[in-house]
């Protein structure tokens, strides 16, 4: 794939990789995934300092993914001994801890640049998040610089969007769509019964 061109709706680019998974070094596919939606995210290093932040938040909210059949997948350019290091520090003095989903080593950079997320200059991958539905297809894609990090919300309020847009083909979620809020059929008369109740 052309450097660049990595876009939404097309098919994630699949991958074989070690991960820690439960503190343990385990292979793990992209396409081991289908069937379920994937939050595939990727952080420039270990051991730094907005990156916890996000790992730990992810990791807290585990269950609010897995209940609506979504696995959470981190990667950064580290080696599976670099995570599996942070994983067995403690968040007090600067680790991670225990986490409930994959930490995935992308040591020789082919995941992220696969993912058009790597900073050449930097040698790490910017704050790409992206998600993919149960057929691998990426729906979603934010990549955030370095210096900021992202939020677990936002994250989960735009999975259910998708997931409600495909199980409701004839409805779409208008802006800051939230689960139980109204939606609008795409239609010039239709819509109007969103707009009028707005």
């Amino acid at each position: 794939m052309a450097e660049g061109c990595l876009r939404v709706g097309q098919l994630a680019p699949d991958f074989t990789a070690t991960a820690v998974v439960d503190q343990e070094f385990k292979t793990v596919k992209l396409s081991d995934y289908r069937g379920k939606y994937v939050v595939l995210f990727f952080y420039p290093l270990d051991f730094t300092f907005v990156c916890p932040t996000e790992i730990i938040a992810f990791s807290d909210r585990y269950e609010e993914f897995s209940k609506i059949g979504t696995e959470v997948l981190g990667v950064s350019v580290d080696s599976e001994f670099s995570h599996l290091a942070w994983i067995q520090t403690d968040r007090k003095s600067g680790g991670i801890g225990d986490i409930t989903y994959p930490l995935i080593s992308d040591l020789k950079k082919e995941i992220s640049t696969a993912y058009n997320v790597l900073d050449p200059d930097a040698g790490v991958a910017l704050r790409g998040l992206f998600i993919i539905d149960k057929e691998g297809v990426i729906q979603h894609s934010t990549i955030n610089n370095l210096s900021f990090g992202r939020s677990v919300d936002e994250t989960l309020r735009t999975l259910k969007a998708i997931q409600y847009v495909q199980t409701h083909p004839d409805e779409v979620c208008p802006a800051g769509w939230q689960e139980g809020d109204k939606t609008m059929i795409p239609d010039p008369e239709k819509s109007k019964v969103y707009f009028a109740a707005v």
